[in-house]
């Protein structure tokens, strides 16, 4: 039975017991041995396919070029794998979790978990991954450690709200690496708790890095609490303390960056003994873009058979959330989401540019959807600049549905045409979701990854991957290393060290 946690600011004066603060709380959860059950297990390995799906795709980006030269640049023996490098070749954990984890992130093409606030739960693998390797865990242990990092990532999404004082969503990653670690490592509570409280006072940060002119930086961000996690726990484990509480301390996080003194948040997490299924909660995204965008998109597919002469249209209006208004909408008041020059990051946060081009395209590519004379045509840009969004209390409400059966994350569209026609459709949730028309499944995650490998990894490495993941919880440690993806180096960029910077 889940326990709903009350989190609170006290004064300095009032000293609140370890055991009544919110990081005790998830370090109690991560050091709970409950055993993992199979629909998480199964669940695992789909995410874990999925993340060396997209980071295969982005191999050749800059970001993540740049993540793996740094990378590159702190060999190790024993160390953890980098994506893209033959896993003979090792390199210090947090220096992997750091290339890795960017090039998972590059394409905002994984898992989500929408509440209270955002979430990329799947930017917990590369580190648990990078530490299970150096340290020699095997499978299991990999797969305890993802249970709990998903489950408190999403509970702190279910119950703590970042966005609205403009903090970026990677202020939950940084604790729910931390007590992932801590789960895989077998660490002891207290060294759990002083390490969350250390992950999350390094990693917050502000929204700007998607807000506006959206930088490379998003993709490097998760990569980098990962990173933070990571020394976080390693610092813990070597007896150093952390800000405490963290949470509900006089100048903690919630007093001084949140709510503020007056707060209080309700966040749920397990009771003892109960199992982790929060991962089970999570869900993929079956087009490149960001998620409020999933069910747009197969909207778009779906109505765009009724619109004969795309010119014909005078005018779009997507109803919809608060978040796909004022973050991808024109309710975000970016003139950047409406400009053909645009970088791909913020196309990708530009839900009227993804409508015009899936409308008049019937497909989404992780490429050709974004390429820069792509988003030039001027036809696109004709049609991209008749949309516009509103909120709609429904679809908000929808948003925020505490049962997940229920919460939805898609809109209705209104297309207006010259002759005065009026054409009206809806989706609630995409199709891939786990409540939407075509579920996403294991041959679904395995066509993913096939589909992005494509032309970048050799069919006989992608057997060797897929074939390896799918044994997950048997995994010895000596098998764990497999759990990257190589390619020819002839084909890589960066797949060795440069000296274009410091390291």
């Amino acid at each position: 039975m889940t326990i709903n946690h009350t989190v609170k600011v006290y004064p300095s004066k009032t000293a609140l017991a370890r055991e009544d603060q919110l990081a005790w709380k998830i370090a109690a959860v991560a050091t709970d041995p409950v055993e993992v059950e199979p629909a998480v297990v199964d669940m695992a390995v789909n995410r874990i396919v999925d993340n060396a799906a997209v980071a295969v795709a982005a191999l050749n980006r800059g970001p993540v070029a740049a993540a793996r030269a740094q990378a590159l640049a702190h060999p190790r023996d024993g160390g953890a794998a980098v994506f893209g490098i033959s896993a003979d070749r090792r390199f210090a954990a947090e220096w992997a979790a750091w290339a890795n984890g960017t090039a998972v992130r590059e394409l905002d093409f994984h898992d989500t978990f929408l509440a209270a606030d955002y979430s990329h739960p799947g930017d917990n693998i590369p580190a648990l991954l990078a530490v299970a390797q150096q340290t020699g865990r095997g499978g299991e242990d990999l797969v305890r450690g993802i249970a709990t990092a998903y489950e408190i990532q999403i509970d702190l999404v279910k119950g703590i709200c970042l966005h609205a004082h403009k903090i970026d969503h990677i202020a939950h990653l940084g604790p729910s690496a931390a007590a992932g670690l801590g789960t895989l490592l077998g660490l002891p509570t207290e060294t759990v708790f002083q390490a969350v409280q250390q992950a999350l006072h390094t990693s917050v940060s502000t929204r700007q890095s998607r807000k506006g002119e959206i930088s490379s930086w998003k993709a490097f961000a998760p990569a980098h609490a990962g990173k933070l996690a990571i020394e976080a726990v390693d610092r813990a484990m070597r007896g150093e303390g952390a800000p405490s509480p963290i949470y509900e301390g006089e100048d903690s996080v919630v007093a001084r960056v949140l709510d503020g003194p007056d707060a209080e948040y309700t966040v749920p997490l397990p009771a003892p003994g109960e199992a982790k299924r929060a991962i089970l909660e999570s869900y993929t995204k079956e087009h490149s873009a960001e998620y409020q965008s999933q069910a747009i998109i197969d909207l778009a597919f779906r109505m765009r058979e009724k619109i004969a002469d795309f010119e014909e249209i005078e005018r779009l209006v997507l109803h919809t959330s608060h978040h796909t208004h004022y973050v991808i909408g024109t309710g975000a008041g970016d003139p950047q989401k409406m400009d053909p020059g645009a970088s791909r990051e913020t196309l990708d946060h530009s839900i009227m540019y993804i409508l015009a081009v899936a409308l008049q395209d019937g497909e989404w590519h992780h490429i050709r959807s974004y390429a820069p004379e792509r988003a030039a045509r001027p036809d696109t840009v004709r049609l991209w600049h008749k949309i516009s969004t509103v909120e709609d209390p429904e679809w908000t409400a929808r948003y925020h549905e505490p049962d997940p059966n229920r919460r939805a994350f898609g809109g209705r569209l209104e297309i207006e045409l010259k002759s005065g026609e009026t054409i009206v459709d809806e989706l609630a949730v995409a199709n891939a979701h786990s409540a939407g028309a075509r579920p996403f499944a294991r041959a679904d995650y395995v066509r993913k990854f096939e589909t992005l490998a494509d032309g970048i990894a050799a069919p006989d490495e992608q057997h060797r991957f897929l074939e390896l993941v799918q044994r997950l919880p048997d995994l010895g440690p000596e098998d764990l290393g497999g759990l990257n993806v190589a390619v020819d180096p002839a084909g890589l960029v960066n797949a060795e060290r440069d000296d274009r910077g410091i390291f």
